[in-house]
């Protein structure tokens, strides 16, 4: 068996007084088997996810800076180009895709060009939009980054615009989107809900899905979620901090309370917390808390959308039989692949293997020496 066990960023809590392992101390017990991970991957294509969730569009322009402006102190941009990507929810939609298997997306997008361009990128990718309304009521959010840079240097971001819809989506709308949501559970292994705060993803939809697995992003009110039939989330620490009005910094026994609290808040069987440079924290019920140090670089090249990648493969995962500590690894691999990528990007299940077999080939070449 080959095991992957990676070195910690944080120091190991004593041993107490008697030599007894305390609490803490059983977090060593993070590795998992490369090899299964390698069969779970492969049984990706087997399998059947739903995505009820607020779609968004991520637009990048890209400017050459010229000069600054006699009009005021910013800078002047010679526009290259414009790109379009899936976002949000439906960045999640197409990692779930280009990971190899079927997807069922539910959700509202406007009558509007960004939402034809979000139609238009699921159906190159064959993915189906019978899930999805399109309706006059609200406009698609969409994620305006400009970035500037000269002609041999690395673009950086210096302004973003939001445009976002000015309420929530009609009742007639969110009557729609329910009972699309409501099929799609009967359908797939297991539906992710990616909430943005835009209505297409609401509590009270999520409440009556009755899936058989059922996974959480919730940007803003992770909290509202209890009592709604979640299995797993997956919010990251400064989402979990503004669930609890507290400030988690380098105190890892604050994390691991408010992780703990979570968890029995919102009754799941497992809360993953996403930590940046310093990995995850995986929770469960009578277990102690595991920490699983980042995989890759600790220097992103862009974090756009990593969130929706790590909850698409966690997803993935645990519908192809995974443990949530196996599903947990998968999704930290993913999220290390992904952050390496510009723009908002996916993981292919191609990538995600190579990464693996590269991990086992190293430790077994470690194992022998």
């Amino acid at each position: 068996m080959i095991t992957a066990q990676k070195k910690r960023k944080h120091a190991t809590v004593p041993k107490s007084p008697a030599g007894a392992a305390n609490k803490s101390d059983a977090k060593s017990d993070a590795s998992v088997d490369l090899t299964r991970l390698l069969d779970i991957v492969a049984s990706f294509s087997r399998q059947t996810i739903g995505v009820v969730g607020d779609f968004v569009l991520d637009e990048f322009v890209s400017g050459e800076i010229s000069r600054v402006s006699r009009e005021a102190p910013v800078l002047i941009l010679r526009h290259r180009r414009t790109e379009s990507y899936p976002g949000g929810a439906a960045n999640a939609v197409c990692n779930v895709a280009d990971l190899g298997a079927r997807v069922l997306p539910v959700g509202v997008v406007g009558d509007d060009d960004a939402g034809r361009q979000l139609l238009d990128h699921f159906r190159r990718k064959r993915i189906s939009v019978s899930g999805i309304l399109r309706t006059h009521d609200c406009v698609t959010p969409t994620k305006t980054r400009y970035l500037a840079g000269w002609t041999h240097t690395t673009e950086q971001q210096v302004l973003r615009v939001d445009r976002e819809p000015q309420a929530k989506i009609s009742a007639t709308s969110e009557s729609a989107v329910a009972r699309k949501a409501r099929q799609v559970a009967q359908r797939a292994s297991a539906v992710l809900v990616s909430d943005y705060g835009f209505g297409a993803a609401s509590p009270t939809i999520i409440k009556k899905l009755n899936a058989k697995l059922l996974t959480l992003d919730s940007r803003y009110r992770l909290l509202e979620f209890r009592d709604a039939g979640i299995t797993a989330a997956t919010p990251n620490e400064p989402e979990v901090e503004a669930a609890y009005h507290a400030r988690v910094g380098t105190d890892i026994r604050k994390l691991e309370d408010l992780g703990q609290g979570a968890l029995r808040d919102l009754n799941l069987e497992a809360l993953v917390v996403t930590r940046g440079k310093d990995g995850m924290a995986l929770f469960e019920r009578s277990r102690v808390p595991r920490n699983i140090p980042i995989y890759g670089s600790d220097a992103p090249v862009d974090v756009t959308g990593a969130g929706d990648t790590v909850i698409a493969v966690f997803t993935l995962a645990l519908a192809s039989g995974a443990t949530y500590l196996e599903a947990a690894h998968l999704a930290n691999y993913a999220g290390g692949i992904v952050v390496m990528k510009r723009r908002t990007a996916t993981v292919t299940s191609a990538e995600l293997t190579a990464a693996l077999r590269q991990d086992a080939t190293a430790t077994a070449a470690a194992q022998r020496r």
